[in-house]
């Protein structure tokens, strides 16, 4: 979420307060997006203060405004927000959504859907790609018009259930909740998930949260075979602690963990849950011209990669660093 990109400080501040996929810093420049222009708090007062963190972030990323919904590629549609990747994939026996964006914004999910001429009706499965208001604030909505299953993985399944209230970081803040709903499809790492002849391998790469599942897939189209990763759970929030008094207990292994299995993974097309994360809107408007080939992009997902684990291993370095003693004439307080 605090990503390091080389900008300027006003860019650098405004993208480093993404809730869960930062700005990674290898885009090309033709799919760079242009930050809000907007400026923002420091990293230490976003660290103290989680609730402007998600006032701001809110606003200044745009998660709440509407967005024109397209096709990605195969069957894969883009249904969410300006600022908030929503993604529907069809089938011939219903379709499939990952990711609802934040509370509110069910009605408007089911209205892109609507517009791109399919029946939010005949959604049979909502995903979730990790139980954070950003992302799961519509599932309650389209779970109810559709009748859909919701599908977790079981380290997340508490989470979604309580609408947010389990979360080992935001659990006590009520901005942060959402419509709490029942996990129907409790699935675990590895296993894969089947609807009209199309099939998702469900991944375990939490840290982010105590659940947080990566999804890859394949289309075949003009007889080509593709793979396509939904990466999720790098980001070290502002205030997460990996090493001095864990946000929870083997977070900095879970992490580990994670970035080992996404290194691990060569999709052709990478597809994340906020929108300037993958450059969406960059890349739609190169497809209008140059196709499928505007998505390919396996060296950028493994640079992707290689950052967040980098951020993650400073962020590990900088909390393993002994503290600062106090000055000679300082003084200390005694019992």
């Amino acid at each position: 979420m605090c990503a390091l990109i080389r900008s300027t400080l006003v860019r650098r501040s405004i993208l480093s307060i993404t809730l869960i996929s930062p700005l990674p810093p290898v885009l090309q420049a033709a799919d760079r997006p242009t930050p809000p222009a907007a400026a923002a708090p420091n990293l230490a007062e976003l660290a103290d203060d989680p609730v402007k963190f998600l006032e701001v972030a809110r606003k200044a990323l745009k998660w709440d405004e509407p967005a024109e919904p397209a096709k990605i590629v195969g069957p894969i549609y883009f249904v969410g927000t300006q600022g908030l990747s929503v993604f529907l994939i069809t089938t011939p026996d219903g379709h499939i959504v990952l990711n609802t964006g934040m509370p509110g914004s069910g009605p408007l999910i089911a209205a892109s859907i609507r517009k791109l001429g399919f029946d939010p009706k005949e959604i049979k499965l909502l995903l979730i790609g990790h139980a954070h208001c950003d992302h799961v604030g519509g599932h309650a909505y389209l779970h109810e018009l559709s009748g859909a299953k919701i599908v977790a993985l079981k380290e997340e399944q508490e989470l979604m259930e309580s609408g947010g209230k389990a979360d080992f970081h935001y659990g006590s803040y009520s901005e942060f909740g959402f419509d709490a709903a029942a996990v129907e499809q409790v699935v675990s790492d590895g296993d894969t998930i089947e609807l009209g002849g199309l099939t998702l391998t469900a991944l375990l790469t939490n840290g982010h949260t105590k659940g947080s599942a990566s999804y890859v897939m394949d289309f075949v189209e003009n007889g080509r075979t593709y793979s396509v990763a939904f990466p999720n759970g790098t980001s070290v929030n502002p205030g997460y602690r990996l090493v001095n008094d864990p946000s929870y207990p083997g977070i900095k292994e879970d992490f580990e963990s994670t970035f080992s299995t996404l290194a691990s993974l060569r999709p052709d097309i990478w597809l994340m849950p906020h929108n300037e994360a993958y450059g969406l809107f960059e890349r739609l408007e190169r497809a209008k011209t140059e196709g499928i080939r505007a998505w390919l992009d396996r060296d950028g997902y493994k640079q992707w990669v290689a950052a967040q684990r980098a951020r993650f291993d400073a962020a590990v370095a900088n909390e393993s660093q002994p503290a600062d003693p106090a000055p000679e004439n300082q003084g200390t307080l005694k019992e």
